[in-house]
């Protein structure tokens, strides 16, 4: 059966059978909206019955993503985003295939002349997206590793491995065995911050918890590490 799409009390809900699902799930995502997974035990009326009941917390918890969408940007022909060393550029085509490559420090966006540019809730505005993640992907791999690597040489720290992660609540995470995890939205802060986090994971090859004796080391090791903690949280992760 194909996706339905049934409002219900002014909420456009999408309900899709999932061969993996097990149970009924509820999403609600920025660009996406309300998507109800059927698994293939439950018929579409009683998924329907079932969503009805929980209708009060989707509005919640929709106004709330809603509110998260107003952060983000709304991409056009006319916008003007570059990354560290990619320019975008978005290109309206004779095409009937949305496409995007990243090459040659341009992300480059072809969009078929029959697509709604200007819909936050369209492919093409996750499609956009998903192209400048790929930059930022590719240059966090080029920067990080080699940035991890001096701090860790200048400031006496060992560590295993360094991966380039697409996390959604964490700047960077360092494991029990010293590898270290860091985010490609790294790439979307200034130099000395994205130094204060690589220093913030190698402190913990040290020290496993954040307390007195982590802020400590991370303090003589970054200068001012509760100023600099509060200006990375000025910057909000997947939200640009």
């Amino acid at each position: 059966m194909e996706d339905q799409i049934i409002n219900i009390q002014g909420v456009d809900i999408t309900f899709f059978r999932s061969p993996k699902a097990k149970r009924l799930n509820i999403t609600i995502k920025p660009f996406i909206g309300v998507r109800v997974s059927v698994p293939h035990s439950v018929s579409f009326k009683k998924a329907k019955k079932a969503t009805l009941e929980r209708i009060d917390w989707i509005k919640s918890h929709l106004a709330k993503v809603q509110k998260t969408e107003e952060g983000f940007t709304v991409f056009n022909t006319d916008t003007k985003f570059k990354t560290r060393t990619h320019q975008l550029e978005i290109k309206v085509s004779d095409t009937n295939t949305l496409r995007s490559v990243v090459r040659n420090n341009k992300i480059t966006v072809s969009i078929p002349k029959s697509s709604d540019i200007a819909s936050v809730k369209v492919k093409v505005q996750i499609e956009i997206r998903k192209a400048i993640e790929r930059a930022w992907r590719k240059e966090a791999k080029e920067y990080l590793p080699n940035r991890v690597k001096v701090l860790a040489a200048k400031h006496k720290f060992e560590y295993k491995n360094v991966s380039i992660k697409n996390a959604k609540t964490r700047w960077g995470s360092c494991s029990y065995e010293n590898n270290i995890n860091l985010n490609l939205h790294l790439m979307r802060l200034p130099d000395h911050l994205v130094d204060y986090v690589i220093l913030h994971e190698l402190v913990h090859t040290k020290v496993k918890n954040h307390g007195k004796d982590f802020w400590k080391l991370l303090d003589i090791v970054s200068g001012s590490a509760r100023e600099l903690d509060r200006e990375v949280k000025e910057y909000r992760l997947q939200i640009y």
